[in-house]
């Protein structure tokens, strides 16, 4: 008889984690992975005399699961998702869910969704954030996918998930088709602007100020008791209190090279495909490709000479000039992901509850923090905020800080210290609070090269004119297209 609540493919870590979760809050789990030993290993192992049945085959997993069957993907996102799908439909009925928690790309899901549909089934395209640690007790969870499966998980999902200090759970239904899995991947995107900001703050102290890392740690640890209270900042301040058992200083020690799984270029092009300014998150990922070329860098380090000037400030001043900035240029990059959900929405017909978004990300995930709770609180406000910079809180917090950001800029650019986020922070707050921009020239030149037409100041908006600015190109003018 089919007892177990849902099934779980793929016992990597994650997988592994997240059942044990799922049955410490009371549900029964049946598992398989590609590699049957792991199933065994696992049952006998960590999931010895609990509520887990191991299974060999898809479809005797299946045979397992009470109906609707409930049956979650954590494989490698691209084609083992798919290929996982496709064994799985065969042994399926009407209705039953296909979940996929992995870091699929949303089109992925949407087309995911639309073609497990077809098929008479439902699909969730869930994001999962938190890791290792998270999956075991309690991640953040974006689902979205078929709408009417939501009910289906919803007390497993709002179990296992985080919860905030009141108890609520940071996990809730974001929208259909790709949705969840567009959430997920914008709060990757915020994840890197996040992280390195961190890093050109961490830089500017440990070149510009010449700090030691106990020095730093306590500055982090100071920071992280007030509104830059969060995850990274925490895990800042212990990475840079971290000594091995030789009492090497950790951090010092590895190479400076970053790595990513492409979230975050995903993200910056999914804002180009909408045609918003996430400036600061394509920085981050930019700022990650420059730092692979390291042996390029090392080459280049001894050619490439910079007239700079040392620090010669008040270093405690500077300190909490470096504060404001960071919590400044944070509200800037969470503000730039919120314009590219939006957009994102308008376009694929989700209804996204925004407030409850800040409330997902909120516990369990790698950006959680203090100041999540003051984007729900905006939103709360008011549900049609065109941008989080225009309300009041967060308007006043970046006013204010306007002279300690630029101060720090400043500085950077004469200790030749490089700080993409934060600067291209301060750049967009500068153009999108500008009523004229010189993009009236850039109209002009394309209107001379190209015929491309412009708009008028002085006419309506909509009509478009050409002008014959050489006196050889005639009154043909180009259409007139926005890509």
């Amino acid at each position: 008889m089919a007892e177990m609540d849902i099934g779980l493919i793929g016992l990597a870590v994650m997988g592994e984690n997240l059942v044990l979760n799922m049955e410490s809050k009371g549900f029964g789990v049946a598992v398989f992975n590609r590699t049957v030993e792991k199933v065994d290993k696992f049952v006998q192992g960590r999931g010895a005399n609990k509520n887990i049945v191991g299974c060999h085959s898809i479809k005797d997993l299946c045979a397992n699961l009470k109906r609707p069957r409930k049956v979650m993907l954590l494989v490698k996102a691209g084609a083992a998702v798919d290929d996982f799908i496709e064994q799985l439909l065969p042994h399926l009925e009407p209705d039953d869910i296909v979940i996929d928690g992995g870091n699929s790309h949303f089109p992925d899901t949407i087309r995911r969704t639309e073609y497990v549909e077809s098929k008479g089934f439902r699909y969730i395209g869930t994001g999962v954030s938190g890791g290792e640690e998270g999956a075991l007790r309690g991640p953040s969870m974006m689902p979205g996918g078929t709408p009417s499966a939501w009910p289906e998980v919803k007390d497993i999902f709002q179990s296992i998930c985080a919860k905030t200090d009141q108890g609520e759970p940071c996990c809730d239904w974001v929208g259909q088709g790709g949705a969840g899995h567009f959430v997920k991947m914008v709060h990757n995107g915020i994840e890197y602007g996040d992280m390195q900001m961190i890093c050109e703050t961490y830089q500017l102290m440990k070149a510009g100020l010449v700090m030691s890392n106990p020095e730093m740690h306590e500055v982090f640890a100071e920071w992280n008791e007030g509104e830059l209270d969060s995850y990274l900042i925490e895990i800042t301040r212990d990475i840079l209190g971290y000594k091995d058992e030789d009492g090497n200083e950790v951090v010092d020690l590895i190479l400076d090279t970053a790595g990513q799984k492409g979230t975050g270029k995903w993200t910056a092009i999914a804002a180009l495909d909408e045609g918003q300014p996430l400036t600061l998150i394509g920085e981050a990922v930019f700022a990650r490709c420059l730092s692979a070329l390291k042996d390029e860098r090392v080459r280049a380090s001894k050619t490439l000479k910079a007239s700079v000037k040392p620090f010669d400030g008040d270093k405690q001043a500077f300190i909490q000039d470096l504060r404001q900035a960071l919590y400044a240029s944070k509200i800037v990059s969470y503000a730039q992901g919120y314009q590219l959900m939006q957009s994102a929405a308008n376009s694929y017909g989700w209804d996204l509850n925004y407030g409850g978004i800040a409330l997902m990300w909120r516990g369990g995930c790698i950006i959680r923090s203090v100041f999540l709770g003051k984007i729900k609180e905006a939103f709360d406000r008011n549900p049609e905020l065109e941008n989080l910079l225009l309300d009041p809180f967060f308007a006043e917090i970046v006013q204010k800080s306007q002279d300690a950001w630029r101060r720090v800029i400043v500085k950077a650019v004469e200790m030749g210290i490089p700080t993409p986020a934060l600067t291209s922070a301060l750049n967009f707050f500068d153009g999108y609070r500008s009523e004229r921009l010189p993009a009236n020239l850039l109209q002009a030149q394309r209107d001379y090269f190209g015929a491309h037409t412009y708009e008028r100041v002085d006419k309506p908006r909509g009509e478009f004119f050409h002008t014959n600015w050489t006196g050889r190109g005639g009154d043909t003018a180009a259409s007139t297209y926005v890509v």
